[in-house]
This record gives structure tokens, C-alpha cells and sequence, in this order.
């Protein structure tokens, strides 16, 4: 993987390292030692005046990484409380001696939601990512009495009940403010529920040899914001031209703001000259708010063949609409032997006439938009983004971005999942400032790929900049002004 990207695996991955480290004469009990000793200093460096520390176990080796850390903590001088969901004589193996070893310095009650009133901080290490079913019955009241408790959550590993793959709440799932994974970054953290879920995520290898994490292949990689130090420099003798004419092509009745956006976003990263087509009642609002842009009517969806010969990449899809006027525009952007990205309505209107054109370079849906690409349901992507871009790719053979808490990027060999962003985001016409940076990064040169995931990283970022921590009250104008910081 790149040096700005760290691995994500699946969990049958990680559990084949922790299997091949356990078989290179690593023991497994060693390794829980380990893992117990990895989340006690992460108490110790977020909540130092914590004393009061209530772990809750669980069955399998989660509940003995608890343990470990259980009697470690006490042994740093903390008054902990050990509460079970299982009876400890059920537990096996590892798990069983960490037990065991505990119960020489305390005791093990049976979980009750009392015991969350008086501890400082809760450490989750009831189900570990093994978990392939729903939680239910005495399982789901306990995680529902920690996340109702309003305490500082470590979780162990993984946040009980969130799917390690696909990061979907398993019916209900622990809400930690700390993660503290093992072995191998599992992907589901980065994605769908699992940025809420996890919180802040600590890695540690428990030191396992290189050679053995290298025996398995990484399923995903998360990006980070050195990509961004990947866009070459400016030199100083080079002009708008050296930089690429993009085309914006949408604003139908009402949605002049989303093509001036896009164009707007298009500018900001760079894009040397910017050309919009849009409604004739919006020619002037687009000029209004983007003035660096150029913009050109068109009455009855036609394109004028000089321009869409003028211009080297497109994006058409901000406010586009499904009438007869975006048909013809889209037939038109059809048929251009040039890079293409389509997003919103365009990819909707492409979902009702397959196939998709051979100019698509990047398509950028969200869920209910892939979920038509794809003729499923919204709620089907959900539950499997990582299938969901992948099977989006296979339909369009675009380089696809499918949108949401931790985006993800396939290009048809590697996915790459954007850990950035805010909640504040939730906001209307981020998606087409999104198309807008993509387009523009298109335009200067950069592949598909680079673009989409350059694209994406941007955007976050400079979210993350604009919302200074809110979560909410964020406008996809403030995106676009806090791009300039991103890229310096």
C-alpha cells in the first residue's frame, strides 16, 4: 500500500494473523497479556484521574483481554469492578486462565446496570469482533444500559455488537469513546456506523512479526491526509491553460445553486477555467455566486459544439434534474470522447438506460444513487458499502465513489476508505462540491483514481476545518472556502 494509507483487513484476516502468531510459538495467552497491557495505558493517557473502572466481560477472548486488563488496573492501584454476562465456568482456553488469574485478586459479578452509577470509566469487552448475528435479549440491555450511562467507553478491540466487516450495528452496539484494536485494523470501523461507534482508535500489533501480518492481504486502506502532499507543486512559469477547462453541466428549474457550487469547488482546487451550462434564468445567478466561471445557457438541453469541444473533462449531474431538457444534455455528454464524471440525477437517468457510456472516469453516488445503479435497495448498500462500490465499479467500470460516513473509493483493484469528516456534513450540496474538487483534479492531470481519493481526503478535511468541531450548522460554501487551507 502507499505510504499515505494504513491497511484494513476483514476479521477472518486478522484472525488467520492472530492464528499464524499464535503457531510461530507466540502463545495466545501471551498475546492477551499483551492486548490487556495496550488498553490500560490507553486509561491511563485519556483518563488519569480515573479510579473507579468497571469492565464488563463477556465468552470468548475479548472477555480475557478484560480480565488481563482488569488485573492490571487493580495492580496500578484503581478500584475495578468485574461484571459477566456469562458464567465464568464456561469460559474456555485462554480466556478461562485470565479468568482465573483475576478472580486471585477479585471478583466477578453478574452484569446489573446498577454497576454503572459509581465507575469513571467503562471498559467494553463483551463481544469482540467475532459477532455475526444480531444482539439480542440480555446482551442488547446491557450495551443499551452503557451507551444510556453517559460514561467514558474503552472498547476492546471492537465496539460490541458493530459488524467488523461491514461496520453495520449488529441490532444494537456499544458507542465507545476510545477503540483500542489489535492485530489488524478491521475495515467495517472506518465506515457506515462504525466512525460512531469506535470514537478515537488506538492501534497496536501486540507485536506480532511483520512477516506474519504480511501473510495476509489487506482487504481495504484507510486514507490519511498525506495523500494530499502527493499533488505536485505548482511551477511558477505555468498559466490557467497548463490546468484544464471544466465543464459543469446541470441547474435545472430551481437548482442553479448546485452547478455554481461545483463550479465554485471546481475553481478553489485549481481547475484553470471553469465553463457552466445551465438554465437560461440561472446564467445570471451563476455568475452571481461564481464569477470566475463562465456560463452558457441552453433553452431546449442543447450544447453548443464548441464549447464541449473546447473543454478537456466534464462533470454533469449538480441539479441536473430528469425532465426531457437533462436527457438531451446527457445525450450529448454521452457521447464525448472525454473524461467524464457523473453524479446525482446523471447517474439516475444512466440507471434507467444502460449501459453506461465508455467516457465514465468517476462516478460519485450515494446510497439511494447506487442503489439504482445497482438495482437494489439504499438500505442493501448500507449494509455491505464495501460490496456495494465494488459491484458499483463492475456496473459502470468507473472509478466509483459512493458517498457517506467513511466514503469509500474502488477503482477496480484497490479500495480506499476516507477516515476524515464530520457529522456536520449532513448538509445539502456537499455532494456537489465533491464533484466539483474531483472534477477539478480530473482537469489537471490527475488519473481517475488519484482523483477520486485526492478528491475525497479534500473534502473531509477541509469539512473538518469549516465545522471547527460543530455538528451542525455546516454549508457547503464554508467547504469550499476552507479548500485553499487544505491544499496549502
Amino acid at each position: 500500500m502507499p505510504d499515505h494509507a494504513t491497511n484494513l483487513y476483514t476479521r477472518d484476516a486478522v484472525a488467520a494473523m492472530d492464528a499464524a502468531a499464535i503457531q510461530s510459538g507466540i502463545a495466545g495467552y501471551t498475546l492477551m497479556r499483551r492486548a490487556g497491557a495496550v488498553v490500560l495505558s490507553a486509561l491511563k493517557t485519556h483518563y488519569p484521574d480515573a479510579v473507579n473502572i468497571l469492565v464488563v466481560c463477556g465468552a470468548g477472548n475479548n472477555a480475557g483481554d478484560g480480565y488481563v486488563l482488569a488485573r492490571l488496573a487493580k495492580q496500578q492501584g484503581c478500584q475495578v469492578t468485574v461484571c459477566s454476562l456469562v458464567a465464568t465456568d464456561k469460559l474456555k482456553g485462554d480466556a478461562a486462565l485470565a479468568c482465573a488469574h483475576w478472580r486471585e485478586v477479585g471478583e466477578v459479578r453478574p452484569f446489573d446496570a446498577s454497576c454503572l452509577n459509581d465507575c469513571d470509566v467503562v471498559i467494553d469487552a463483551l463481544l469482540g469482533s467475532g459477532l455475526t448475528r444480531e444482539v439480542q435479549a440480555e446482551w442488547k440491555q446491557c450495551i443499551d444500559a452503557i451507551n444510556r450511562a453517559g460514561k467514558p467507553v474503552i472498547a476492546v478491540d471492537i465496539p460490541s455488537g458493530l459488524h467488523a466487516d461491514s461496520g453495520v450495528i449488529q441490532g444494537a452496539a456499544v458507542e465507545a469513546d476510545i477503540t483500542v484494536c489489535f492485530i489488524g485494523l478491521k475495515q467495517g470501523m472506518f465506515t457506515a456506523s462504525g466512525k460512531q461507534c469506535c470514537g478515537e482508535v488506538i492501534f497496536d500489533d501486540l507485536s506480532v512479526p511483520e512477516n506474519i501480518l504480511q501473510q495476509q492481504t489487506p482487504s481495504a486502506c484507510l486514507l490519511n491526509h498525506s495523500i494530499l502532499d502527493t499533488l505536485p507543486r505548482r511551477r511558477h512559469d505555468s498559466h490557467k491553460g497548463d490546468y484544464g477547462h471544466l465543464l459543469v453541466v446541470g441547474g435545472n428549474h430551481g437548482m442553479a445553486g448546485a452547478v455554481a457550487l461545483a463550479a465554485r469547488a471546481a475553481l478553489r482546487t485549481g481547475a484553470g477555467r471553469v465553463s457552466v451550462v445551465t438554465r437560461p434564468q440561472h446564467v445570471a445567478v451563476v455568475t452571481g455566486l461564481c464569477p470566475e466561471a463562465m456560463a452558457h445557457a441552453s433553452e431546449g438541453g442543447q450544447m453548443d459544439e464548441s464549447l464541449l469541444e473546447a473543454c478537456s473533462h466534464v462533470v454533469i449531474g449538480p441539479g441536473l434534474g430528469q425532465d426531457a431538457w437533462a436527457n438531451r444534455l446527457l445525450y450529448q455528454i454521452r457521447q464525448l470522447d472525454k473524461p467524464v464524471l457523473y453524479d446525482a440525477d446523471a447517474l439516475n437517468l444512466l440507471a434507467q438506460s444502460p449501459p453506461m457510456p465508455a467516457n465514465a472516469a468517476v462516478v460519485t453516488p450515494h446510497p439511494g444513487e447506487a442503489a439504482r445503479l445497482c438495482q437494489t435497495r439504499a438500505a442493501d448498500i448500507q449494509q455491505q458499502r464495501f460490496d456495494a462500490v465494488r459491484q458499483c465499479y463492475e456496473k459502470t467500470q468507473a472509478v466509483s465513489v459512493l458517498k457517506g460516513s467513511g466514503t469509500l473509493v474502488h477503482d477496480g483493484d484497490k479500495t480506499q476508505v476516507c477516515g476524515a469528516g464530520a457529522p456536520a456534513m449532513a448538509s445539502a450540496g456537499m455532494g456537489d462540491v465533491l464533484s466539483g474538487v474531483i472534477g477539478a483534479l480530473l482537469a489537471q492531470g490527475c488519473s481517475a483514481s488519484r482523483a477520486a481519493a485526492l478528491g475525497v481526503c479534500a473534502h473531509a478535511l477541509a469539512a473538518e476545518s469549516a465545522a471547527r468541531g460543530a455538528d451542525r450548522g455546516l454549508l457547503a460554501s464554508d467547504v469550499i472556502e476552507a479548500l485553499p487551507l487544505v491544499w496549502r
